[in-house]
């Protein structure tokens, strides 16, 4: 029996595909708002036929966002981009699309909120995404004092944009030449990647508790990582061994602009033959600072969240795949 009617803002994407799958399993009818309609019906799966339904909508398009949470008793949005590209900015989507969802999910009377940040998020954060993120935070407690604020660190999972980057970096036949990866800042930056399954649970949690409301908790899987141990883990997944190659922040600084400016070009658009730049400005920033868990935040276990995944018991999994003899091949084996 239904519990009522969550819009899932950016529902289409990774993570999106994860939170409709558990709010459906905990009895939540989703309504799907993106801006892409016809490229989300793949979502529908997430659930028995009639419990996922798909709206279209603009986060910059106020009229549209007001239509998408008519008759909803709860809104989670999670729109976010991790460069910027045409139209798209941190400033648009991340901070002007969350207050505009906040202010017409206020006005609409709906208190049960979730916003989906990151950690890191500081509005005297250097980078752009950083920043806006913690400007949207604000804006949607101005709107809703009661918003859940989620920050996760580094989502992965089968669709992942971190793992499988790096993997398929390690596979290309260029690195069997020069088996290196870039090593921002030394590699030392500090990770603590969490499970998108673990995460989508957190967002269930969040709509339906009422113990959380007006809370932030920071999201990261059970340890923490250096880049260059996760570079580590990913070489020995995928059997084929690959060596950082230290790239200092004054260096990977310009070589960021220089890409992220590329891919930003509208008539040029890169990331849809391409995919996402190699690194952007931007997250060479984001790469000062660790992203893990604080230690005084308040976590997963938090949220009633105990059987947290870790990285060696799910992504061997997906990686597989870029590994040169395919999933069932061992090592020492011609």
């Amino acid at each position: 029996m239904s519990t009522g009617l969550v819009t899932l803002f950016g529902g289409s994407g990774f993570i999106g595909h994860y939170a409709a799958r558990a709010l459906v399993e905990a009895g939540y009818r989703v309504r799907i708002a993106v801006r892409r309609p016809h490229l989300a019906g793949d979502v529908r799966l997430a659930g028995p036929p009639g419990w996922i339904d798909i709206a279209q909508a603009n986060v910059r398009n106020r009229l549209s966002v007001e239509r998408a949470i008519e008759g909803a008793d709860a809104v989670v949005n999670l729109v976010g981009i991790l460069y910027e590209k045409g139209r798209q900015s941190f400033e648009s989507a991340q901070l002007g699309g969350a207050q505009t969802v906040a202010e017409c999910a206020a006005a609409a009377g709906i208190k049960r909120f979730v916003q989906i940040s990151a950690i890191g998020a500081d509005e005297n954060s250097e980078s752009d995404y950083a920043r806006t993120k913690a400007l949207a935070e604000q804006a949607v407690r101005d709107a809703i004092p009661e918003a859940v604020i989620l920050r996760p660190s580094i989502v992965f999972g089968p669709e992942d944009d971190f793992f499988n980057k790096f993997a398929g970096m390690a596979a290309h036949p260029v690195s069997n030449v020069a088996p290196f990866l870039p090593a921002i800042g030394g590699g030392k930056t500090k990770l603590q990647p969490v499970y998108a399954g673990n995460v989508a649970e957190a967002i269930a949690a969040a709509v339906s508790r009422d113990d959380v409301q007006g809370k932030t908790y920071e999201l990261g899987g059970p340890r923490t990582y250096t880049f260059n141990e996760l570079y580590d883990f990913i070489g020995e997944t995928i059997d084929r061994k690959r060596y950082a190659l230290p790239l200092p922040y004054f260096v990977a600084k310009p070589m960021g602009l220089t890409f992220g400016a590329i891919w930003k070009i509208p008539f040029l658009p890169l990331h849809t033959v391409l995919g996402p730049p190699p690194i952007t400005g931007d997250q060479v920033d984001m790469l000062k600072t660790d992203n893990v868990v604080a230690d005084d935040a308040l976590t997963l276990k938090d949220l009633g969240i105990q059987d947290i995944e870790s990285i060696e018991s799910i992504v061997p999994t997906y990686l597989w795949r870029y590994r040169a003899y395919g999933e069932f091949h061992q090592k020492g084996e011609a």
